[in-house]
């Protein structure tokens, strides 16, 4: 199997090489064999850390890797939750534009020709017909294009008002039907490509389908995981107070581990701008907050994007249950034996304070 349709199992090329290998998806569920596995990790991983890369990915075969994803789409159906899509679907996007940045590098410093796993630009703006509509300007001084012409259609498209002032028609340079991108604008557009495509048909009919009953059946387990991930995205008491003396331990760690280490995993990272965001703290806020860590400005305020469902509602970090589960659970102190969640020990602790000075008024 080519790696490049494992590294984008979302391009058509891919959708044919699974087609093409013959192998039936029922029976790797019912084999348990390791592609199922990892469609599990690939949507736990969307639903905690906005990611669907794997923590462990020299575990998986390319073979894996590939078929993982239809196994994935299966699971994310059959969990049956608006909610699951739009994450899972975000993730597979945002996991998607972080290939394409490398890719693309890769192929500007000459390199494309080393690797069957990397894709070209050309090669994106191809699989999604964008070819005829998205061109280079032509580089200044011999450096690489840095300006873009996407058409005015296309971009209208794929371009969100939401994402900020700065993306709205009013805003841009429009010339002769072509609206004028940067590089990071022109990447931003294909993950919102990447991400519509992925969406396209999910969720779908598996019960009552031809064999779709045993399969579902076979991966009750998986989908009753996989739902309770998704519950600790409950929604939660409106809060609108940062106290950060009084954050809960475990955020008080990540705080002094992301400002002290400069590193955190994707999933510590993704509990504590959920904690962030939960709290009241709007997207600025959030940037704000880390700008003193090496983390991107865009992926935090993407991230942040990415914790807001489409009615604007903000969603709770991880439970103390799942935080414990990923190591992230430390320096318990009294309060934490009467809770069962981070943002239940903010509520008790603001609720407790003498006084309260708000980190935003500081």
């Amino acid at each position: 199997m080519n790696p490049l349709h494992a590294r984008y199992p979302f391009f058509e090329g891919a959708r044919e090489a699974v087609e093409a290998s013959g192998v039936a998806l029922p029976t790797l569920v019912a084999e348990d064999a390791p592609a199922v596995e990892r469609g599990r990790e690939r949507v736990e991983r969307a639903l905690l850390s906005g990611t669907t890369a794997s923590e462990t990915p020299r575990e998986w075969s390319v073979e894996d890797e590939l078929l993982s994803y239809p196994i994935a789409r299966i699971l994310v159906s059959l969990i049956d939750a608006p909610a699951a899509v739009r994450k899972y679907a975000a993730a597979e996007a945002a996991t998607a534009a972080d290939r394409f940045a490398e890719d693309f590098e890769t192929d500007d410093e000459g390199l494309k020709s080393t690797s069957q796993r990397t894709v070209t630009l050309d090669r994106v703006l191809d699989e999604f017909d964008f070819d005829d509509e998205i061109h280079a300007e032509p580089p200044e001084r011999g450096n690489e294009p840095h300006w873009f012409r996407v058409a005015l259609g296309s971009y209208l498209t794929l371009a969100d008002g939401d994402w900020g002032d700065g993306w709205r028609l009013v805003n841009r340079e429009v010339v002769d039907g072509d609206v004028r991108v940067t590089r990071d604008e022109l990447e931003r557009l294909l993950r919102e490509a990447v991400e519509r495509r992925v969406a396209e048909g999910l969720p779908f009919q598996v019960r009552g389908t031809a064999g779709g009953d045993q399969l579902a059946d076979s991966l009750e387990e998986e989908i009753a995981t996989l739902r309770d991930l998704l519950a600790d995205r409950r929604e939660v008491r409106q809060i609108d107070t940062v106290a950060p003396e009084l954050f809960p331990p475990c955020m008080t760690h990540l705080v002094e581990r992301v400002r002290r280490d400069n590193d955190l995993d994707a999933h510590s990272t993704f509990a504590l701008t959920a904690f962030l965001t939960g709290i009241g703290m709007d997207t600025d806020e959030v940037v704000r907050f880390y700008r003193e860590t090496p983390l991107d400005e865009e992926t935090v305020r993407y991230q942040t994007e990415y914790l807001r469902d489409g009615s604007g509602a903000q969603f709770a970090a991880p439970t103390c249950a799942t935080m414990q589960a990923y190591g992230d659970c430390v320096n318990k102190d009294e309060r934490c034996e009467t809770i069962a969640h981070p943002m239940s020990y903010y509520e008790k602790a603001l609720d407790e304070a003498d006084e309260v000075v708000d980190w935003r008024e500081a």
